[in-house]
């Protein structure tokens, strides 16, 4: 089953190159989509087997963040079916710096696409610390041309920056595996291995300080890829100028991939007992983001941008969880679910409104409900969810957090989390409400239905997903995300 998830997306990935039909390239995207997401449905209902010796193996946190990403890549997919029938290699002009640029050849997007599927999926299956630093290396790797695929000098820029500033992280990261080899390096240990389970065995055993020093470094390392400020600089500049379907593919899948990492070191953590030193540093850099973001949300003027840091904000949020523990750790794992299906769903109507719009920027947009009408009540719809309104899905994992936080006594964390939030609301309510409301403008050449099937239902079932989750959890997902929390020092 494993060696089905990954091969599937990366066989897909060399077929996409090789055919050349337009059309038969995007059918290989989303069937490759369908069947890993058929795929890690049944994984559900199968019990965990180690193989390659215990380096691969889909353990309950990995089949979470699999299972996330699984989703919001079929969503995306679908949505590209549509997207790349008439972006690809095609000349577009910027209407607000009046130069041209052309799009990439929609055979390097589609084999992007898919190859960004597989190493997001090795990620989550490996249990070997080196092998999840190639595969969050390789991440980067697969998703940088995706960046760049509309060939434009501020797309090179926030390429450049990605791949830079991501590989400064991930090299700390790498130093956290080297200081991991020497905590595990005791003379008392009888297996040196660097796989999750035997780590865990052996947790009483490692070298404090050793271990301290390696979980600082993989979370400043992967704290970079996850967005976690001030470690975020690549994120704004990455989601503002990737395609949308990219943008919703990065903040909802690859963001959890590199928290994923950061939650493997607190497991070894946990096991050694120093979960309250890894939890301080957690609730630091959570208040950190959530306020850093804050500051940059107020009077953004591009609404991808504003986007883009809502991303590190909710990153704040998940490791602000995890680092309080207890019931918050639950309302971490549920918020993660929740914030990758409204982030995506976001993104995808970012994108319905930037190919009617052709802009950016806030204030050029009006009337989005006159226009657009679906298009403009995913966009309300979304706002209302991202800034955790009922009955979404997010107001019930920051109002678990928010408990938490009084039921422990941190009555200080809980009022500035909460007046951030606060201030966060208003930001995005005067952004987003004036985009939604307003006058038609008459000098916008539009088509006669500019809300498509194909552009629409992909977020429209996102968002459906979010408000589901605010009004009923399944037991079957409830189960997962108790165990889940369970497994990272909470319940």
């Amino acid at each position: 089953m494993i060696y089905a998830l990954l091969l599937i997306p990366a066989i897909a990935a060399v077929l996409s190159l090789i055919v050349r039909s337009n059309i038969f390239r995007r059918i290989i995207l989303v069937t490759a989509a369908v069947s890993h997401t058929v795929i890690t449905i049944t994984a559900w209902n199968k019990e965990a087997n180690p193989l390659l010796n215990g380096w691969l193996m889909l353990d309950k946190p990995g089949l979470l963040f699999l299972t996330i990403t699984s989703v919001l890549f079929l969503a995306c997919s679908l949505y590209a079916f549509g997207y790349l029938a008439g972006e690809s290699g095609r000349k577009e002009q910027d209407f607000e710096e009046g130069i041209f640029f052309t799009n990439a050849p929609a055979a390097i997007f589609c084999a992007c696409l898919l190859a960004f599927l597989t190493t997001m999926t090795l990620v989550t299956v490996s249990q070997h610390f080196g092998l999840m630093w190639v595969a969050m290396e390789a991440t980067t790797l697969a998703s940088a041309p995706l960046i760049y695929f509309h060939r434009h000098h501020r797309s090179l820029e926030a390429t450049w920056k990605y791949l830079l500033i991501c590989s400064v992280g991930i090299a700390l990261a790498l130093l956290g595996n080297f200081f991991m080899v020497i905590a595990a390096s005791a003379p008392e240990s009888n297996d040196k291995s660097m796989i999750l389970s035997v780590l865990l065995q052996q947790g009483h055993l490692l070298n404090v300080p050793w271990l301290k020093a390696a979980f600082l470094l993989f979370l400043v390392g992967y704290g970079t890829k996850m967005g976690l400020a001030p470690m975020h600089t690549w994120l704004p500049d990455a989601h503002s100028e990737s395609p949308s379907v990219v943008s919703a593919l990065m903040s909802g899948a690859l963001l959890n991939c590199a928290f994923l990492g950061i939650l493997r070191s607190y497991q070894v953590c946990l096991a050694a007992g120093l979960g309250r030193f890894c939890q301080d540093l957690l609730v630091l850099f959570g208040l950190i983001s959530i306020g850093w973001a804050a500051v940059f949300i107020l009077g953004q003027p591009d609404y991808k941008r504003m986007l883009a840091y809502s991303s590190v904000e909710h990153m704040g949020i998940l490791a602000l969880g995890v680092g309080i523990g207890a019931g918050a750790t639950f309302g971490a794992m549920l918020h993660a679910v929740n914030h990758s299906l409204t982030k995506a769903m976001l993104f995808l109507a970012a994108g319905n409104i930037l190919a009617v719009y052709k802009t950016k920027t806030t204030k050029r947009v009006s009337g989005i409900m006159t226009i657009m009408p679906a298009t403009g009540i995913i966009w309300i719809a979304g706002f209302f969810a991202i800034t955790g309104i009922p009955p979404f899905g997010i107001f019930l994992s920051e109002f678990t957090i928010v408990k938490s936080m009084i039921e422990q006594g941190r009555i200080g964390i809980a009022v500035a989390f909460l007046a951030i939030l606060a201030l966060i609301f208003i930001g995005m309510a005067i952004a987003f409400l004036n985009m939604a409301q307003g006058r038609k403008d008459d000098s916008l050449q539009i088509a006669d239905n500019p809300d498509t099937a194909i552009s629409v239902l992909p977020p429209l079932a996102l968002g459906a997903l979010t408000l589901m989750l605010g009004l009923y959890i399944p037991p079957v997902v409830n189960n997962l995300l108790h165990d889940v929390a369970v497994i990272m020092g909470g319940y």
